[in-house]
């Protein structure tokens, strides 16, 4: 009878041949390509480097490393993972296609490059499309924030801003009524007359003041933001302004591949099981990537369940492939 380590050992390999490929290297990949790593699988993880949470000086919530800058979170993880054997590329997955032969799937690299993995997990996380304010994009991540569990605290008190620019807009400047008690609503393009009667009620009830008209842009001195600009002139004096991005997935590659989507109240999403399983044999997705409002410590929850369940499988099935021979 041939072995396992016979029929899919090291000796299979070439350079160019993995058992598993995270694209992605944020704390969703990095969580993946270290339980695979531990596992002794033999992983590559292509980083194109945009985490989505660089313009963040400090990262918060995520037990033992809460107030961690991103930056050092990120190489930490690069040196844990590269411990266990896994490799990492500095480089972009432009296109993957799947075959019938064990070594299933074939990505593309920017670079030229050609890889191949007998498993996929895409971990590439998502965009934030922000309003087309002046001053947003430069202040996003310092004073203009969109999630008070991530930000809250470090603004707590201060004069808050909400800016209106989705649906869910309503229900953030309730939320940050946890943090502050002096928060101004702007409509911004939306019709003041289009809130509803229950919307300003419970504004009403929370405290929070609306200001109807167009924002014309974010208020900086020194520095530091000091207000919000309508477009009649009049300045609002705020300190933070909490704006609901919209959320982009990065997801073209799993399209590519056929995987299912579904619609979420943040967009369409992939269709995923519980340990990021797609509708495409043999591919995980995993973090923000499948779920828009994942924080680092899910995404890292989400890598590692993911990794877990792929080696499980991958043990068993070349005992069965091995047994059958």
């Amino acid at each position: 009878m041939v072995t396992v380590t016979e029929k899919y050992g090291t000796a299979k390999y070439g350079t160019e041949t993995y058992e598993v490929i995270v694209i992605g290297g944020g704390a969703a990949g990095l969580s993946a390509a270290l339980v695979l790593g531990r596992a002794r699988r033999r992983t590559l993880v292509v980083d194109a480097g945009e985490p989505r949470n660089a313009p963040a000086a400090h990262m918060q919530g995520y037990l033992s490393r809460d107030g961690m800058p991103p930056a050092a979170f990120l190489a930490v993880g690069r040196e844990e993972v590269t411990s266990y054997g896994v490799e990492l590329v500095h480089d972009r997955a432009v296109d993957v296609t799947r075959g019938e032969d064990p070594d299933g799937f074939a990505v593309e690299l920017a670079s030229g490059r050609t890889v191949r993995a007998r498993r996929l997990i895409v971990a590439t996380g998502l965009a934030d499309e922000l309003p087309p304010v002046p001053g947003v994009a430069e202040r996003f991540g310092r004073d203009v924030l969109h999630c008070p569990y991530c930000h809250g605290w470090e603004v707590r008190d201060l004069p808050f801003g909400v800016i209106v620019t989705s649906p869910m807009s309503v229900h953030q400047a309730l939320l940050v009524t946890q943090w502050s008690k002096d928060v101004t609503l702007f409509p911004h393009t939306t019709d003041e007359a289009d809130l509803s009667d229950e919307d300003l009620r419970r504004l009403a009830a929370a405290g929070v003041h609306v200001v109807p008209g167009e924002v014309a842009e974010i208020v900086v001195e020194d520095d530091r933001l000091t207000g919000v600009r309508l477009a009649d002139g009049t300045v609002h004096a705020r300190s933070a302004v909490f704006v609901a991005p919209r959320f982009v997935p990065r997801t073209a590659l799993l399209e590519r591949l056929g995987a299912e989507t579904k619609e979420t109240p943040f967009g369409m999403a992939p269709e995923v099981d519980e340990t990021g399983r797609t509708t495409v044999p043999g591919v995980w997705a995993v973090g923000n990537a499948t779920l828009m409002t994942q924080q680092v410590v899910h995404a890292a929850g989400d890598g590692y369940k993911a990794a877990a369940t792929i080696n499980n499988e991958m043990v068993m099935e070349d005992i069965e492939a091995a047994v059958g021979v």
